[in-house]
């Protein structure tokens, strides 16, 4: 009986050993979660990013509205017949607090 208990506690105290200092010990696993967690993370950004792509491709490629809206916006075209005007906003100067 005496080596029976004997024999449980070494099982025992190996088995602790492999899980707090062993390979792949419990603050490996720990580690990894939280490298899981932020790497899911990452993952739905990039596929929310993905989705916004793929509706501006099926938006460029259903109509002429989206790539006319893009040349006005990003290379400032205007249409024949139309006049641009650009606003520009008066600056405040502020003068500097000198005490």
């Amino acid at each position: 009986m005496k080596q029976l208990i004997l024999l449980m506690i070494a099982l025992l105290a190996v088995l602790q050993y492999r899980l707090w200092l062993g390979d792949n010990n419990f603050s490996e696993y720990v580690l990894l979660q939280t490298q899981i967690e932020a790497q899911q993370q990452s993952n739905e950004k990039l596929i929310a990013r993905n989705q916004i792509l793929k509706e501006e491709i099926i938006d460029l490629q259903s109509g002429t509205e989206a790539i006319e809206e893009r040349a006005r916006n990003e290379l400032g075209m205007v249409k024949e017949g139309e006049t641009f005007y650009r606003v520009i906003g008066t600056e405040s100067r502020e003068q500097p607090f000198n005490p």
